[in-house]
Order: structure tokens, then sequence, then C-alpha cells
């Protein structure tokens, strides 16, 4: 078992005990994570983003042979990743590939929630999972060999499965997202674990893109600071004790086509989104190959058994729902 789910499952006060499983559904994993920020000194003011490019918008099948594509990794960007636990690279997706993402998720988001997203959402973040398995198009940016191999070459792996989907819309004036790693949420026995987050949108600071500290080692700074699951205390406490540190943050735009990749060890956050729009982010995770399902999964790591449908603590990671999705196989 990894240290830090031997650490959860060691803080059993009534506050701090998240040894039973979630059950309840995703959107209410997500109202309750968000409502565990700090938001005391958050501003209300929202500024009007600016407008989306009006470029031509690629068709489904010039969409998929652009992410069967190869991307170049420099081993100078692999050292980055290993040692700081993120990655932010350009030009992963052509413009017209990430509007029309944006455009699908959009449509779905307006299904589920019965709300346009840009147009009066105010205040809540939003979140659908596997949407892959239902939805051609979502299939090809979740699937990508692109995305695929990019994953496995920053992780040093030979082969990689899909963990999740995840598309989430953090609407305008909703407020900051807290402090954490995703070790507690992926339930897995290995730290080969990457999410490429993938913004729908140019993200401005203001819109509240993806920050991470780095290194990768600052987790150990916080590897004391009791996770909670109500109030803010554990994120005031993360903020705390990397400002005691000064430990370093990367807080910086997305360019339209821009992708971010993180390592389940990385600490992140995102500021309130200060727009008047959505900011959109299909978050797909992977992971090694060969992979085992922890003993003991936790209510941090929510729905974890609709992405893993009838895996058990303990076996390898490996249902319909977990394709291989680097190396491609070809036949």
């Amino acid at each position: 078992m990894k240290t830090s789910q031997k650490k959860s499952n060691s803080l059993l006060s009534d506050s701090t005990d998240i040894s039973k499983p979630w059950d309840k559904d995703n959107q209410a994993w997500w109202d309750w994570y968000v409502s565990l920020a700090d938001n005391k000194n958050t501003e209300d003011k929202i500024i009007t983003a600016k407008p989306l490019p009006d470029i031509t918008i690629p068709s489904d099948d010039e969409i998929i042979s652009e992410l069967t594509e190869s991307y170049p990794i420099t081993n100078d960007q692999i050292v980055f990743f290993r040692r700081n636990g993120f990655i932010k690279l350009k030009k992963v997706f052509k413009p017209g590939t990430v509007l029309k993402l944006r455009a699908e998720l959009i449509k779905l988001l307006k299904k589920e929630f019965s709300i346009d997203p840009d147009k009066g959402a105010r205040d809540r973040f939003l979140s659908l999972e596997m949407i892959w398995p239902k939805n051609k198009l979502l299939r090809s940016y979740v699937l990508s060999p692109r995305i695929g191999q990019i994953s496995a070459d920053l992780l040093e792996v030979p082969a990689i499965r899909l963990y999740h989907d995840n598309v989430l819309a953090k609407q305008a004036g909703c407020g900051r997202t807290p402090w954490h790693f995703d070790d507690h949420h992926f339930p897995l026995d290995t730290n080969d674990v990457v999410t490429a987050w993938i913004p729908a949108q140019p993200t401005p600071v203001e819109m509240g893109p993806l920050s991470f500290a780095y290194p990768l080692s600052v987790h150990k700074l916080v590897d004391n600071v009791k996770f909670e699951k109500t109030g803010s205390s554990y994120d005031r406490g993360i903020s705390e004790v990397f400002s005691k540190n000064g430990v370093a943050i990367n807080e910086t735009p997305f360019e339209l086509g821009e992708v971010s990749f993180h390592h389940n060890l990385s600490f992140h956050t995102a500021s309130r989104n200060g727009t008047n729009r959505s900011r959109i982010a299909l978050a797909n995770t992977y992971y090694r190959d060969g992979a085992r399902v922890i003993d003991s999964p936790t209510m941090v790591s929510g729905d974890w058994q609709k992405f893993m449908p009838n895996v058990k603590p303990g076996d390898v990671a490996a249902s319909p729902l977990n394709p291989i999705c680097w190396p491609v196989d070809d036949k």
C-alpha cells in the first residue's frame, strides 16, 4: 500500500476518518470536494472574457486523424516532468480541435444539468465522468494515441491504461479548487499515474487555470497536514506550509491547444473563475499497465468502481473500461 493511503487510514477522528467508501454520485462528490477550499480572500469581481476566435472547425474524421499523430517529447521535457511533477505543452491540439471539443462538452453539460455553462450559469463546479464509452467524438480525445504516447513518455513506462475521463466546468464566479494531490483519488498501487488537463478555451489567469507547486518533492513538506473532510483547514494548512517554505507556484495562462500533464503526487490548485465564461476542461487520467487496486479505497477515491467495474481491491486494474491507450494495437 502506498504511504499516503496508510496515512489516510490512520487518521480516525470524526473529521478526518475517510475510510468509508463514497456512497453518493459523482456530482455530489465534486460539490463536497470544492467545499473544502478556503475562499476567505477571494473577490466578487467578474470580468468579460475575450471572444473565442472565429476559425474553421475540423470534421470528426480530421480530428481523429490529428489525434493519432505523434507529439515528440524531448529528454529535457521528461527530466522537467520527473523533477517538477508537471509540464505544460503547447500546440498539442490545433485551435479548431479545441473549439470543437468545447462545443461538444457544452452540449453534454446542457443535457445533464439543463443550463448553458456560458449564459447565466454562476458559482458552481460541474462534472461529468465516463463519457467516452457512449460518445464517439469524445472517445477520440480520451483514447487519443497522441495523448497516450505523451503520457507514457513522461512516465517512462512501456504501456498505459485509461483510468477515467472527467469533464470539469468551473462556472463564472465559482471559487477556488482546494490544494490537493491526486494520489488519494486513484486507488492504485503505483505512482506511475498522470492526468492530461485539456482546457477547452484559452484560459487566462483570471479564469482560474490549473496551478502547480513544484518541485514534485514538495508533497513531502505537507505529509503531516491532516486531511479533514469538512471545512477548509487542510487547504489553509497546505497554503501556510508552502508559503513558509517559499515553495514555487506555476500559475500561468493556457493558450488554445496547450495541455498540462501532472503526476499523481503533484500538488495543484486553481483560483476562482473571475470571468463571465465557464472554464471547461477535459481531464483524462492514465496509469501504468499492470497496476493493482489498493486494499482499502476511501471516500476520496469517489465512485472508483464505476471506472473499473467488477475489479476488486487487490485485482489488476484492467477492466474493459480501462483500455491500453499506448502503445496502439494496429491489428
